[in-house]
């Protein structure tokens, strides 16, 4: 680990920067995937859940992109169009999943649970609340009150397409999150995350960086068909995820935010050794 030469009594975390779909709301992170699904599908080019979740993280239009170059899916547009998926196309697929992802993002709006509690005990350490999403602002205006009605409210607030830098698998936003809160240095933010691009980030940035197995895209079950499972099915459920996340490089991986504070106690400890990110 790197050393750093901030004195050890004042070494800890100061800022906290949550992801949103999978991490701090909707179980299994389906409003983005599902209307991925619904407007390949509207053109004529089916695409799985599965397949929807692979580019998870990035902005959405990249996200888009991105499935046009699986070559299964490439294959299936070529036989329906005749043509390989190009820009037009991309930006015309983005113009139909915008509205209909604004639409039903609130369907999805449902906090994890644990979420409140979690951002509870962190606020009683003195920690900032802020985040980051691979959605872009119109999605994040529609999201963020319905969340605040739940009693989440961020301290701060950075949506895919605010920055000209980019997004994710950038360290921008989380960068951006940092400078607004006046957090004291990259080694005092921890980013929390359920998706590869989203551990990329933060380790772009210098954050520690914490995946979330259970809750997010890679296990992609709902609350209520989560908790059916019995404890061995759900460990079992989670290995992949773990594994995806670690080879990601996330600092820590668990299952969900519930699991966070008992996290941030062991990277304060860490921090007070002179260990950094």
């Amino acid at each position: 680990m790197k050393q750093h030469d901030e004195a050890p009594s004042r070494a800890r975390v100061d800022t906290v920067i949550f992801d949103w779909a999978g991490t701090v709301v909707d179980f299994g992170s389906f409003a983005p995937t599902q209307v991925m699904v619904d407007v390949f599908t509207e053109q004529g080019v089916p695409i799985s859940l599965a397949e929807a979740r692979g580019p998870m993280g990035v902005a959405k239009r990249d996200h888009i992109q991105a499935l046009g170059r699986n070559p299964a899916i490439a294959a299936r547009w070529q036989d329906r169009h005749g043509r390989p998926m190009g820009t037009d196309d991309v930006d015309a697929l983005y113009a139909t999943f915008m509205p209909l992802q604004v639409e039903r993002v609130g369907r999805y709006s449902e906090l994890i649970p644990g979420a409140l509690d979690t951002v509870a005990v962190l606020r009683e350490r003195g920690i900032r609340i802020g985040s980051c999403s691979g959605y872009p602002r119109v999605v994040m205006d529609a999201l963020a009150p319905l969340a605040a009605q739940r009693g989440y409210r961020p301290d701060c607030v950075v949506a895919a397409d605010d920055l000209k830098a980019g997004g994710r698998p950038g360290p921008w936003m989380a960068l951006a999150n940092m400078i607004e809160l006046g957090s004291r240095s990259v080694a005092s933010c921890v980013k929390v995350d359920d998706t590869v691009p989203g551990i990329a980030e933060g380790l772009a940035a210098g954050m520690w960086t914490v995946g979330l197995s259970a809750s997010g895209n890679e296990v992609g079950l709902d609350w209520d068909a989560w908790s059916s499972l019995s404890p061995q099915a759900q460990a079992a459920a989670c290995e992949p995820a773990q594994a995806i996340l670690s080879r990601a490089g996330a600092h820590y991986v668990v299952r969900t935010i519930a699991d966070l504070p008992a996290v941030i106690r062991d990277i304060d400890t860490r921090l007070a050794r002179g260990e950094r990110p």
